[in-house]
């Protein structure tokens, strides 16, 4: 399970590092760190319609981004309550 768990982390992880690289690509009104790349504004990669490709992308990679930290939080909330729940131990008695 923490396996599981663990890979869930890398996931967000990933998820986190892709939704900052492609705010940070995106064209604002100095040009954005796209421009740092050498490119032109009328070229794109995507074509014409670039920065609505970006702002989808940017929204999915958001709404990904806020189910899993929901998901995370509530799944390393109940990790915590099961490891302090005391454990009980049954003897035998001997006659």
């Amino acid at each position: 399970m923490t396996v599981l768990f663990y890979a869930a982390i890398f996931v967000f992880l990933l998820i986190c590092v892709l939704l900052s690289l492609v705010i940070l690509i995106q064209e604002s009104k100095s040009m954005g760190l796209g421009a740092s790349f050498g490119g032109d504004p009328g070229e794109s990669v995507f074509g014409t319609s670039t920065a609505a490709v970006l702002k989808k992308f940017t929204a999915y990679l958001a709404i990904l981004f806020m189910i899993s930290c929901v998901l995370l939080s509530i799944w390393s909330g109940g990790m915590n309550k099961a490891s302090k729940r005391p454990s009980v131990q049954v003897e035998e008695m001997e006659r």
